[in-house]
């Protein structure tokens, strides 16, 4: 089984991805030209994004490293960032079996009416099967490092759907798409508390810029690829380098800040047949009932300028502050590319608002940071484990570091909150777990319930409507 799911894991999704739309294309009804199209545009949107987070990496990291050594910000916790998470995650027992399990349970929640979350984002799934590995190389047990994977993967589809509704709305041509991705999932009950306090403070909830209210205001200086060169010749400053080199980093940031919502134009244009032809299906089925969605990644949305502009002016806030913070260990540095990923599902929540959009996301990576110095031995531990076993690099510990870590999945709420609960308390903190997970399975259902009876009955009142009307046209 490790082997089997390993090697399509080991296709990336750029391959995965075409092969499963192009089925799930012909299975709904999409002739097999425009499916196989539908699939490779969103194949070439992975390729597309990989090319330009590569060249963000590349470029931002030795400036951030320079930065580092010049004014010794360094701290003992090593940031591998996430392609080392994923290596570990899929590389245990957990992450062998982590696939058919997760579908199995995804099966069970919609023939329960739990979910109406279709999770096909399989690259996505070493999530999941982080967590059950780090609970696993906690207790010992691969009993609960599964029950850990299961419980983070029930509540991401729960929450999935509770967002579901707030995402189409907010994001364009996202009809019938959700969100099902830990990361982003984990942010949101907490994201939402935040959203609320912010109303409640007198002038604070006067504030609302959003990215065309930047543009309108600042002009130029509104526009994220103009934020873009700035905080990248700033960085490039700070980390002294000669005029030319400056002036680079700069436009290197600014060509990713306009390449990655071009980018992710290619994911909306290959999901919009598939998306439209399921919600047909859907209608046409079931008489418009609460259909259906299809859980893809966040990484369809992250070209937004609110996500583009917040990201980026978190960089150098972030590295600045986990220096200065007390008992902090972690320097994120490797991990920066995966800043986009915290906003998908909190944009949906501050109506695009890029202030409320800045707080919130400062306090969630502070307290981000806080969270992954706490899991740094038993990430260190797993690290350890999958390199003696695979010999992979990527999850080598330099020298001069004691221990390592990342901020994607590791500074989400749900890996600490569920790790500990099913490692550290015994007994009562997975029994807490199950039942709040039940509990949330079954508040789910009911609406999701709900739903089905109002389309229902809007359904009967449609045709209701439309057999009077054919009536009186014959009389």
């Amino acid at each position: 089984m490790k082997e089997v799911f390993g090697y399509i894991v080991g296709l990336g999704a750029p391959v995965m991805m075409p092969i499963i739309f192009t089925i799930l294309g012909v299975c709904i009804g999409i002739k097999l030209g425009k499916a196989l199209k539908s699939g490779l545009l969103v194949g070439v949107g992975f390729v597309g994004l990989s090319i330009v987070t590569a060249l963000l990496t590349t470029a931002l990291g030795p400036a951030l490293n320079s930065v580092v050594d010049i004014y010794d910000l360094q701290l003992k916790v090593f940031d591998m960032g996430w392609p080392a998470a994923a290596s570990i995650a899929y590389n245990t027992s957990v992450g062998a079996l982590i696939i058919p399990i997760c579908l199995g349970v995804n099966l069970l929640m919609l023939l329960t009416r739990t979910t109406k979350t279709v999770n096909i984002d399989l690259w996505n799934y070493w999530h999941f099967a982080f967590i059950g590995a780090l609970a696993y190389f906690a207790t010992h047990s691969l009993l609960w490092g599964f029950f850990a994977a299961v419980i983070c993967y029930i509540i991401t589809l729960v929450i999935a759907d509770f967002t579901a509704k707030k995402f189409q709305k907010f994001y364009k041509n996202m009809d019938g798409i959700s969100i099902p991705q830990p990361f982003c999932a984990g942010f949101v009950p907490f994201a939402w508390v935040i959203n609320k306090g912010l109303d409640k403070v007198p002038g604070v909830n006067k504030i609302n810029i959003d990215s065309e209210g930047m543009k309108q205001k600042f002009g130029l200086m509104g526009e994220p690829l103009f934020l873009g060169v700035v905080i990248g010749c700033v960085i490039g400053a700070f980390a002294r380098y000669e005029l030319p080199k400056v002036l680079m980093l700069g436009v290197q940031m600014g060509a990713v800040m306009e390449l990655i919502p071009r980018i992710t134009g290619l994911f909306i244009e290959g999901l919009l047949p598939i998306s439209n032809a399921t919600k047909s299906l859907i209608d046409r089925k079931f008489k418009k009932s609460a259909g259906l969605n299809i859980g893809m990644s966040p990484a369809l949305v992250i070209g937004h300028p609110a996500t583009l502009v917040v990201s980026l002016l978190l960089i150098p806030v972030i590295i600045l502050l986990a220096v200065i913070l007390p008992g902090n260990e972690f320097l994120p540095l490797a991990s920066l590319a995966g800043m986009f990923y915290v906003f998908p599902l909190i944009l949906p929540i501050t109506k695009g608002n890029v202030f409320k959009t800045f707080i919130i996301g400062l306090i969630l990576l502070v307290g981000g940071v806080y969270i992954v110095t706490n899991l740094a031995p038993v990430f260190t531990l797993a690290a350890q484990d999958v390199y003696a076993m695979t010999q992979d690099t990527a999850v080598r510990i330099p020298d001069g570091f004691s221990e390592a870590a990342a901020i994607d999945f590791a500074s989400s709420p749900f890996t600490w909150v569920i790790y500990h609960l099913t490692a550290s308390i015994k007994i009562i903190g997975p029994v807490i777990l199950g039942v709040c997970t039940l509990a949330l399975m079954l508040v789910n259902r009911r609406a999701i319930l709900r739903q089905h009876r109002q389309a229902e009955a809007e359904a009967e009142l449609e045709a209701a409507e439309e057999a009077e009307a054919g009536n009186n046209q014959e009389k």
